[in-house]
């Protein structure tokens, strides 16, 4: 696999598409025309690429990037401004203010390729411990792949899911959006359904060794209630992240996840058109 066969640097943006990205990662966030030529640029690319990944620095990292079937790839890749500007905004704010610090303890949930936890990584310090999870086990390895091309040291990558409770449980795979794969919704039909370990919060928590967590991003398509849910009831105060950032799946949610959090010292400090991002006091 390109992942893993070739050293970073062999797919080095070069002629055309180096133009592209050069235009692209700097379109304005804000504006409607920008995104509007920003997605006829990279289907221009993505043809001129032919299945090849891109080698690029995105928020300070390095990454192989492969912009066909994850949104996320395609985003980071080509404008990376678009990703999620706010919510790496508060986290970066959060640890240079020392409310999360340099040294902290970030969970990444549904890791993909690992940008949020890249991202951390050059934002916090050596002292920091960074879970990245992911159960897809190509995705993974990319996301592997990504984590040995930087000199952080305070990355580790963990595969498995994220559930409710241990045991193997069945993933659902989005064949069109690999982002969008999920232990609890069915995606198209044309998507593979796969086994997968799983291990609740709490025991990834405490198999890791953690004394504490100060920041959490989860993004597992719908199912965060499902993990979320048993964590805030079983785990002692002292395990309760600081800052979450959690993907909105309102619309799936079992439980009333904005109340059950406040009801647990929480206040929602921030919401984007795709998540939610709380803070707890103390």
């Amino acid at each position: 696999m390109t992942q893993t066969i070739h050293p970073f640097g062999t797919y080095a943006p070069v002629g055309l598409v180096r133009w592209i990205l050069s235009r692209t990662e700097r379109l304005p966030y804000e504006k409607w025309g920008a995104r509007r030529l920003a997605m006829i640029l990279r289907r221009s690319a993505i043809r001129l690429l032919r299945g090849r990944p891109l080698d690029v620095e995105r928020y300070g990292a390095r990454m192989r990037l492969h912009p066909y079937n994850n949104n996320c790839e395609k985003k980071v890749l080509f404008t990376p401004q678009f990703f999620d500007p706010l919510e790496r905004q508060v986290l970066q704010d959060k640890i240079l203010t020392r409310r999360i610090g340099p040294d902290c303890v970030f969970l990444d949930i549904g890791a993909n390729v690992g940008a949020y936890a890249l991202f951390v990584a050059a934002q916090a310090g050596p002292g920091a411990r960074i879970l990245a999870v992911e159960p897809q086990p190509d995705i993974f390895d990319k996301l592997a792949f990504n984590i040995a091309q930087n000199p952080f040291g305070s990355v580790k990558a963990v595969a498995c899911a994220v559930a409710d409770k241990a045991g193997e449980m069945t993933l659902f795979v989005d064949p069109r959006n690999r982002g969008e794969s999920s232990l609890k919704v069915v995606g198209t039909s044309e998507g593979a359904a796969i086994r997968v370990p799983a291990v609740s919060l709490l025991d990834l928590v405490r198999g890791e060794g953690l004394t504490r967590i100060d920041a959490v991003k989860l993004d597992v398509e719908g199912a965060e209630d499902l993990i979320l849910e048993p964590f805030l009831r079983q785990a002692p105060p002292s395990l309760l992240p600081r800052l979450l950032v959690i993907e909105d799946g309102t619309d799936l949610w079992q439980t009333d996840l904005a109340a059950l959090l406040t009801r647990h010292g929480y206040r929602r400090i921030a919401q984007t058109r795709l998540n939610l991002v709380f803070e707890r006091e103390g």
